[in-house]
């Protein structure tokens, strides 16, 4: 087979979701949707907890992260995977797919340290209430947060000047509709095998120290919670756990499954990848919102004083 060196090729081809035109813009509509409401409800959150003083806590802190992490996570492929539903020639140039790559690992890698210390934070409220403000100080907080960009964009300088170096043959076809390091590993007739292998020891200590983390924090405070007797406090407790644990398993589920299953362009992938990539960052906003009622009061706070400056420049102009 004739081979080509990387740096000849000036695009690759992402084959998406589906080669059936009417199937392509029944996608572009349905994520367009999708797309629309990831924008609308983070952007709501970022809002609420910046203008609503009674969500100035270390929580809605990280919460707010989160929410501006799930934008960024969210930009960095769908505007281009709704483009190419609307293409004729679906391709990503040979610049823009490291570049995906590298946001992609930034944004996913800071996301799953966002939840594992927005878990701690449960922690030290439910089991240590008397010394939290001691522990999750203003400065502890901006250290966790600066913590999680950190080791998001380590995990990118330790795999994409990697993956920059690889050569590829004719077939430079992405059975996907976005560059993910497994995806181009496929595309390479150069070893790979240390590309993968930097993968795993970078990914793997990343995800595990930060799901041991979370898993610990919770196996302390199930224990906590069962032992109130008040009613009342426990399914407050739960009722706060609740919420970040549906946005770990959605994430760490999907995401898991998605980089550590044998690469081969199959529509699992595609299913495991559009989870993460594009329904989680969706409903993340939607499942602190619709389940914390701190949240909904806030949210009610906003518009009401929303409308009432609507109100008084109405009245104003008349």
């Amino acid at each position: 087979m004739a081979s080509r060196n990387h740096s000849t090729i000036t695009e690759f081809i992402l084959l998406g979701l589906s080669a059936d035109p009417k199937m392509q813009a029944l996608l572009f509509v349905l994520f367009l949707g999708v797309y629309l409401l990831t924008m609308l409800g983070n952007l709501m959150m970022l809002l609420v907890i910046r203008t609503d003083s009674h969500l100035h806590t270390p929580m809605y802190f990280f919460l707010n992260h989160l929410s501006f992490v799930d934008l960024c996570f969210s930009s960095v492929t769908v505007p281009k995977m709704l483009e190419n539903l609307l293409s004729q020639k679906k391709t990503i140039s040979v610049k823009g797919c490291p570049a995906q790559i590298f946001f992609v690992l930034i944004t996913g890698g800071t996301e799953i340290c966002l939840l594992s210390v927005t878990a701690y934070d449960h922690y030290a409220a439910i089991c240590h209430p008397l010394l939290y403000g001691q522990v999750m100080s203003k400065q502890r907080c901006v250290q966790l947060v600066c913590g999680s960009w950190a080791l998001g964009f380590l995990n990118r300088l330790i795999n994409v000047p990697l993956a920059m170096k690889m050569d590829f043959c004719d077939t430079y076809i992405i059975p996907h509709y976005s560059c993910e390091l497994p995806s181009i590993f496929l595309l390479s007739c150069s070893d790979v095998s240390t590309n993968f292998l930097v993968m795993l020891c970078s990914t793997i200590p990343h995800a595990l120290t930060t799901f041991l983390s979370i898993f610990f924090s919770y196996i302390h405070i199930i224990f906590t919670i069962l032992s109130i007797t008040s009613t009342t406090g426990r399914n407050k407790a739960f009722s706060t756990c609740s919420s970040h644990l549906t946005a770990v398993i959605f994430f760490y589920g999907s995401g898991f499954l998605r980089y550590f299953m044998p690469t081969s362009g199959s529509a699992l992938e595609l299913i495991f990848s559009v989870q993460y990539g594009l329904i989680t960052p969706m409903l993340n906003p939607l499942i602190y919102s619709l389940k914390n009622k701190e949240v909904k009061a806030a949210v009610r706070r906003t518009l009401g004083k929303y409308l009432q400056c609507v109100q008084w420049q109405n009245k104003e102009k008349g």
